[in-house]
């Protein structure tokens, strides 16, 4: 009898364990869309701006740094967040299948360029595509359209 309620008691706490729905929110918390744009033939604080959305807020890049590497960020006020949190509901779905990690020639003829880059569930994925439309896909040029909006939004 002794060995049958152990063996139950083990049961039970194994299976609320694995079945625990805080795992399940725990891999949404690190989920992110980060974007911004660079120009490389610029002067100023706008040539280089980069920014982190996440579920619950916004955070901008402090370095601003061209390769969009090295980044260390800090939360901007809640009124920015509430500018931008829809621009996932813009992210198009076909740049998650894409080979190609580069789009155009970004900033090559002092154009600029975009960084985007999304994780989620811990899978990273990062691009940076031509601010030129005729020099991307079609699919992205909306999506492209909407993060220069956000970017001015964020800026204004």
């Amino acid at each position: 009898m002794r060995k049958l309620i152990l063996i139950t008691v083990l049961f039970f706490s194994f299976f609320n364990y694995n079945c625990s729905s805080d795992d399940a929110l725990d891999s949404d918390k690190n989920d992110y869309l980060i974007f911004g744009h660079f120009y490389g033939m610029c002067v100023g604080d706008g040539c280089v701006v980069t920014y982190k959305l996440t579920n619950e807020k916004l955070y901008e890049d402090i370095n601003h740094n061209y390769s969009g590497t090295d980044l260390n960020f800090k939360e901007l006020e809640n009124n920015k967040f509430e500018q931008v949190k829809d621009l996932t509901d813009y992210f198009p779905s076909e740049l998650l299948s894409e080979n190609e990690d580069v789009f155009g020639c970004p900033d090559c003829a002092d154009q600029g360029g975009l960084f985007i880059q999304i994780s989620q569930g811990g899978v990273i994925k990062s691009w940076r595509i031509d601010q030129q439309k005729e020099n991307v896909p079609e699919y992205l040029q909306g999506f492209m359209d909407k993060v220069n909006e956000k970017i001015e939004l964020i800026n204004n």
